[in-house]
C-alpha cells in the first residue's frame, strides 16, 4: 500500500501551473486592496500550510495511535488464570473453624488452536490499513479544497481588478460628458446617465472587495487561521491546463485512494473470514490443581482439560456473515467504479468546453473588443457615435473580460476535480 505522503507530490505537481506571477490579461490595472497586505502566497505554500495545520487531518494521528494499540492487543496470548478455593471451614461440629479445611489451588491456561492469534493480528492490521487509506482520502480532499479556494481567491482578485477598470472607465466617461454638457455639445440627460453608471460601477467594486475578503478568509481557514496572514495569491489564471486522454485518466481510477479503500476493505473482510473459520476450532483449557487435605495433611495434584463442544456449529453464522460482507465489497466497488467513470467523462467534457471558451475569449474575442472599444471611443469623442453606443462598448468589454475570468477559473476547477477523482496529476498546460 502506498503511504499517505506519496499522494501529495503528484497532486501538487498537477496544480503548480497556478504557482506563478499574477497577470491581469487585457488590463494594466494592478491588483490592489487596502484590506490586503503581506507577502504573496503561492499554491505550493498554501498546500504546505494546510498539510501541517489542517484541523481535519490532525485527528488521524490519534486514530492511528488507537489502531496501533488495538494491533498490540490482538497479538497478546490468553493470560493464565490462577484460582484458590477453601472448603469445609467455619461450619459446625467437625468442620468448625479450620480443623477440616481443604485448600485447592488451580492454574489454568487456554491454548488457542487454528492460528486464532495470527488471524486477530491480520484483522487488526487490515483495520489500521483502512485508517491509513482514510487518511490518504482526507489528505486528497484537503488538497483539492485548498486548490479550489486558491483558484477562487485568484479569480476574485481578477474580478476586483476588473471592477477597478470599469470604475475608471465610468469616471473617465463622466468627466468627458461633463465637459461636453458644459460646452452644450451633449444633453443633460447624458450626464445623469454617466453618474448612474459610475455609481453602479462603484457598488460592483465594493461588492468585489467583499467577495475577495470572504474567499481569502475561507482559504486561510484551511490551515486554521481566522485572519489571513498573506497578501495576494500568486497565480497565472489564464495559463490553461491540458485536457488529458479520458482512457488514460480512467485507468488511474483503480489506483486512487477512493478505490484502494475497497481493496483494503476486501482484505479486511477476508481476514475476518479466516478469523471466523479459526474460531470453529475450539480452544483447549489445560489446568493443574494442587489440593491439600487438612485431616491427613496430605497434598495431591489434579490435572485436567476442558474442550467446548460444537464449535463449528457456533462459528457457522459468523462465517456466513463474513462471506456476505466480503461479497458486498465487490458489489459496492463495481457500483462506485461505474459512477466514477461517468463522473470522470463528464468532467473531461466540461474541462474541454471551459478551455475552448477561455481560449476563444482570450485569443480572439478580447483583442477585438479592445480594438472596438478604442475605435468607439475615438468616434464618440468626435461626435460620430452616441453616448449609448460608447457605454455599450464599455459594458461589452467588461462582460467579455468577466466571462474570460470565469471560464479560466472553471478550467482550473475542473482540472482539480479530475485530479481529485483519479488521485494523479493531469500533465502539462495548454500554453506550454
Amino acid at each position: 500500500m502506498r503511504s499517505s505522503s506519496q499522494y501529495w507530490p503528484g497532486f501538487v505537481l498537477g496544480l503548480t501551473g497556478l504557482c506563478l506571477s499574477t497577470v491581469v490579461l487585457g488590463s494594466s490595472t494592478p491588483y490592489a486592496s487596502e484590506a490586503v497586505s503581506g507577502p504573496e502566497l503561492t499554491l505550493s505554500e498554501a498546500i504546505a500550510k494546510a498539510r501541517s495545520a489542517n484541523p481535519d487531518l490532525s485527528i488521524f494521528t490519534f486514530r492511528l495511535k488507537a489502531e496501533s494499540a488495538r494491533l498490540d492487543a490482538a497479538g497478546l496470548r490468553p493470560a493464565p488464570e490462577f484460582q484458590a478455593q477453601l472448603e469445609n471451614v467455619l461450619g459446625t461440629g467437625r468442620t468448625r473453624g479450620l480443623e477440616a479445611a481443604e485448600a485447592t489451588f488451580a492454574l489454568s491456561q487456554v491454548i488457542e488452536l487454528g492460528e486464532k492469534r495470527q488471524r486477530r493480528v491480520d484483522v487488526a492490521e487490515s483495520r489500521r490499513g483502512g485508517v491509513e487509506v482514510e487518511q490518504q482520502i482526507a489528505q486528497l480532499d484537503v488538497l483539492a479544497e485548498v486548490g479550489r479556494r486558491f483558484i477562487h481567491v485568484a479569480a476574485d482578485q481578477k474580478q476586483l481588478d476588473l471592477t477597478e477598470l470599469a470604475t475608471g472607465l465610468a469616471r473617465k466617461t463622466l468627466q468627458e460628458v461633463q465637459r461636453r454638457v458644459d460646452a452644450a455639445r451633449s444633453p443633460l440627460a447624458e450626464l445623469h446617465r454617466a453618474r448612474i453608471t459610475l455609481a453602479r460601477a462603484e457598488v460592483e467594486h465594493e461588492h468585489a472587495e467583499h467577495e475577495l475578503l470572504t474567499s481569502r478568509r475561507k482559504l486561510a481557514a484551511m490551515w486554521g487561521e481566522r485572519e489571513p496572514q498573506f497578501g495576494p495569491v500568486s497565480a497565472e489564471l489564464f495559463q490553461l491546463p491540458q485536457v488529458g486522454d479520458y482512457e488514460v485518466l480512467a485507468s488511474r481510477l483503480a489506483s486512487s485512494p477512493d478505490f484502494l479503500r475497497f481493496a483494503n476493505e476486501a482484505r479486511q473482510r477476508e481476514a475476518e473470514i479466516r478469523l471466523a473459520e479459526a474460531k470453529a476450532r475450539s480452544n483447549i483449557a489445560v489446568s493443574v490443581v494442587l489440593r491439600r487435605l487438612e485431616d491427613s495433611g496430605d497434598t495431591a495434584l489434579v490435572a485436567g482439560f476442558s474442550l467446548p463442544l460444537f464449535g463449528a456449529r457456533q462459528a457457522a453464522p459468523a462465517i456466513a456473515e463474513a462471506h456476505s460482507l466480503r461479497e458486498g465489497v465487490d458489489a459496492e466497488s463495481n457500483t462506485a467504479r461505474v459512477k466514477a467513470d461517468a463522473s470522470l467523462f463528464e468532467l473531461v467534457q466540461e474541462l474541454r468546453h471551459a478551455i475552448t471558451e477561455a481560449e476563444m475569449l482570450r485569443d480572439r474575442v478580447l483583442p477585438q473588443m479592445e480594438a472596438a472599444l478604442t475605435a468607439t471611443e475615438y468616434a464618440w469623442q468626435r461626435g460620430r457615435y452616441s453616448y449609448l453606443e460608447w457605454t455599450e462598448a464599455q459594458r461589452e468589454r467588461i462582460a467579455v473580460q468577466r466571462a474570460l475570468i470565469e471560464a479560466a477559473a472553471n478550467a482550473h476547477q475542473f482540472r482539480i476535480e479530475i485530479e481529485r477523482l483519479t488521485g494523479a496529476a493531469v500533465e502539462g498546460r495548454r500554453d506550454e
